[in-house]
């Protein structure tokens, strides 16, 4: 939170940092409607939106940086937050066992890969790679599976990718000299490295 501070005093505010916000803003309400209603669903849909909107506004207008990525993280994580404390009653009900091995499966490589990059480049290191962004895909869709009485099929291919993406992130982590926040895949590690 500091380092956000620090950066924020040479920042200066932009439109995609406006959505990005609203999705802070939009995931509040979350928290008091039920998941498998239109309501919850409305709002939910507006506040993901944000998440693809910001990051093609701040790429547009030439405002991407630091600070928005770390604003993104934060916004990411309190919207998907809340999604989880909003639909797991109903997703630990509904999904079958195994489902839950491989999210904690991927929840181990997921905290060894943050642990590897705090200890190699001292600092929080959460990348944008397309995996990431699948699994940010294919877990947004969950409360639509449980609308849709999918949840499973659901739950599934966000496991596997969440699974993938992890290993992919720690997999880069292990074998990048430097930090590079703009890393997109594994595959793309000797453009990065060179």
């Amino acid at each position: 939170m500091e380092l956000l501070m620090q950066t924020t005093v040479s920042h200066k505010w932009s439109a995609a940092d406006t959505v990005t916000a609203m999705r802070i803003v939009l995931a509040i309400p979350l928290l008091f409607l039920s998941p498998q209603s239109l309501w919850f669903l409305c709002v939910y849909t507006l506040a993901g939106l944000t998440d693809a909107l910001d990051g093609f506004l701040a790429r547009k207008s030439g405002t991407a940086g630091d600070f928005g990525a770390r604003l993104d993280s934060i916004a990411d994580l309190t919207f998907y937050g809340i999604m989880f404390i909003r639909c797991l009653p109903l997703l630990f009900r509904t999904l079958p066992r195994f489902i839950w091995y491989g999210v904690a499966a991927a929840l181990a490589l997921r905290v060894a890969a943050y642990a590897v990059a705090a200890i190699k480049y001292r600092r929080f290191a959460s990348l944008h790679t397309w995996l990431n962004k699948l699994t940010g895909a294919a877990v947004f869709l969950l409360p639509y599976g449980l609308a849709l009485s999918q949840a499973t099929v659901f739950g599934l291919v966000a496991c596997v990718l969440a699974f993938a993406a992890s290993l992919e992130e720690l997999l880069i982590h292990l074998c990048c000299k430097k930090y590079h926040a703009n890393s997109k895949s594994v595959f793309a590690l000797h453009k990065a490295e060179n």
